[in-house]
């Protein structure tokens, strides 16, 4: 496994790439899922591992942050892949809490991990209406909670430790005929 400082770097490097792809405006949501297991070279859901946890919300976290997002974090399919995010967002998106608690075995360390750092956190069942971005480590399956349309970034970063990478901005659906002109988005 790379180190815990690597793993930092390589989470503050994506933020910051998807953040320069995707640039949204503050208020927005990033969803964020993942999994510790395979960031440190193990099958997903087999290795929770909360000082890979820390690395990872240590890299992504304040780059958000800066950004002015909310940002929300997924747990796995043990709580239905429920999502912490602060009350603050909960109430502006008027998301629908739900009563869970995330830990390792049910909602990973991430999720555990962001539920302990997060002021004011609820956990809510879906937020599709605010996610304008969001990052995939190690295959947790975020897409569920992006708005339609997403749209693949396509970056040389492809691993944080040995999880794969998967990264997307949404974009307004484009509509209209052969006559209607589109902004580049």
């Amino acid at each position: 496994m790379v180190s815990l400082q690597e793993i930092t770097g390589q989470a503050r490097r994506a933020a910051e790439i998807l953040l320069d792809a995707a640039n949204p405006r503050p208020g927005g949501i990033c969803v964020v899922g993942c999994s510790t297991s395979e960031v440190a070279g193990q099958m997903i859901g087999s290795a929770s591992n909360l000082e890979v946890a820390q690395a990872i919300w240590e890299g992504l976290s304040p780059a958000i942050r800066e950004a002015g997002l909310f940002l929300a974090v997924q747990g796995c399919e043990h709580i239905n892949r429920a999502l912490c995010v602060p009350r603050p967002c909960a109430e502006r998106y008027g998301l629908t809490e739900v009563t869970v608690v995330p830990w390792l075995r049910a909602g990973g360390a991430f999720a555990t991990y962001a539920y302990g750092q997060t002021a004011d956190p609820v956990m809510v069942e879906d937020l599709r209406a605010g996610a304008v971005m969001g990052l995939d480590i190690g295959g947790t399956l975020i897409g569920m909670h992006l708005r339609p349309v997403a749209v693949p970034v396509h970056t040389s970063l492809r691993q944080i430790g040995a999880a794969h990478l998967t990264m997307a901005r949404v974009r307004p659906r484009y509509i209209g005929g052969p006559r209607a002109k589109y902004d580049p988005v």
